[in-house]
């Protein structure tokens, strides 16, 4: 009997903790994200493809990051690993293409300021190197979490499959990025704002100035010195 009771009791917290949950905001979602790409300042091209690879990127994820280890065999007993350095692991993206391929186009831009095709040469890593930002979104469209890639590039671009027996399907560009590292925007710099936030601050601030412009001039003494 008191082992019932105790499994009702795990019961009753796990069924808490769950609608915790939803009030907290609920669980992340893998639908909900958003991908700012920033390009070298040197890139020539048409930023306004930029933010619509931006928005046509239907498939990312967030890097991971593993510690290397060494075995200190210096010791007696168990063997401890000691914590040598850390990798970045790549990640890839999945681009919607529009008709023109004008994506396709911007990213083998990019591609050629690292590796010249016409005469093989190859470019400067400080011309050719942006950066990446990757946002998990709430329900509302706010940024919770973040992720910023350092120095980062196209490595790769795969082949686009042409097939007359997909009438129907739309064509995707998966790319390969490289870059040196990431930061958790979380902890390690400030969250930047997201397009939605910078409005609605904007929007509030133009709104309390007005209204502080039309208070009457006793209003304004008093609100002053309190």
């Amino acid at each position: 009997m008191a082992r019932s009771n105790l499994l009702d009791i795990g019961a009753i917290s796990s069924i808490l903790i769950y609608l915790a949950k939803g009030r907290d905001g609920g669980y992340a979602s893998p639908s909900r994200y958003e991908v700012v790409i920033t390009q070298p300042p040197k890139l020539p091209g048409n930023t306004d493809v930029l933010r619509e690879i931006n928005m046509e990127t239907t498939q990312v994820s967030f890097p991971g990051m593993a510690l290397e280890v060494q075995e200190d065999v210096n010791i007696y007993g168990p063997v401890r690993k000691i914590v040598t350095g850390q990798t970045f692991s790549e990640i890839s993206t999945q681009i919607r293409l529009s008709a023109d391929l004008k994506e396709r186009n911007y990213i083998d831009s990019w591609q050629r300021m690292g590796a010249n095709r016409q005469d093989f040469s190859v470019g400067y890593y400080d011309d050719y190197v942006g950066q990446m930002e990757i946002y998990q979104l709430d329900k509302r469209n706010r940024r919770t979490h973040g992720v910023r890639l350092l120095e980062c590039y196209p490595q790769s671009v795969a082949e686009i499959n042409l097939d007359y027996a997909t009438n129907n399907s739309l064509s995707f560009m998966n790319v390969t990025w490289a870059y040196r590292y990431w930061i958790n925007l979380t902890d390690e710099s400030e969250l930047p704002q997201s397009f939605i936030e910078e409005v609605e601050d904007l929007v509030g601030g133009f709104v309390k100035r007005e209204i502080a412009g039309n208070l009457p001039p006793v209003i304004r003494r008093l609100k002053n010195n309190l």
